[in-house]
């Protein structure tokens, strides 16, 4: 892993506290398979933007399909159970196993990460301390980098809230990265979009 860096201290808000459990849950199984991973989606962007709604939790781990049972064996240790029938076979089609924390309902879809941006993301990870808890989070540069590949509109709303937090963002690294994502998804504008929102 990179430098161990100070975590950064946040609030505990309102909106969070029912999604301390099943964080703190995440958390722990990341920490299990050596911080391989980062929390992602709308829970990130809250921390690294402006806080907003979300129902469900991301995380992107490191780990081959080879590792499924042993991903879902320890997250059932952790109270974190599979919400479908055949999870495993989901995953291993698409990457994503689709999960539940069982005490409080809260989705957790737990991404397979390969590319070589997902491993970047993992290695360049900070620390978020939330209340008692510290999680481990994508660079804002980084998450911004996510949200521009999936582009819905609450993703370019999550950037510009990310931007509007973040003065000193890394835009050269941002750049590269969404016009790399761009070219393979064939979304040759993809950056002009992107840069406009930062």
């Amino acid at each position: 892993m990179g430098k161990a860096k100070k975590p950064v201290k946040q609030p505990v808000r309102s909106g969070l506290t029912p999604l301390l459990e099943p964080l703190a849950a995440l958390q722990r199984l990341i920490t299990h398979f050596e911080n391989q991973g980062v929390i992602i989606g709308g829970i990130a962007a809250s921390l690294l933007g402006q806080p907003r709604y979300t129902a469900d939790l991301d995380a992107v781990l490191l780990l081959s399909t080879n590792d499924l049972p042993k991903l879902i064996e320890v997250a059932a240790r952790e109270g974190i159970v599979c919400r479908i029938d055949d999870a495993e076979a989901f995953a291993k089609k698409n990457r994503v196993l689709l999960l539940q924390h069982q005490s409080s309902g809260i989705k957790i879809d737990i991404s397979l990460g390969i590319l070589p941006f997902e491993a970047e993301m993992i290695e360049r990870g900070q620390e978020i301390s939330v209340g008692n808890i510290q999680l481990r989070l994508p660079t804002p540069e980084d998450l911004i980098i996510m949200k521009a590949v999936a582009h819905r509109s609450k993703d370019l709303a999550d950037i510009q809230a990310i931007a509007a937090s973040n003065a000193s963002l890394d835009k050269e690294r941002i750049h590269f990265w969404v016009e790399q994502f761009g070219d393979a998804l064939d979304l040759p504008d993809l950056w002009k979009i992107i840069s406009q929102l930062l």
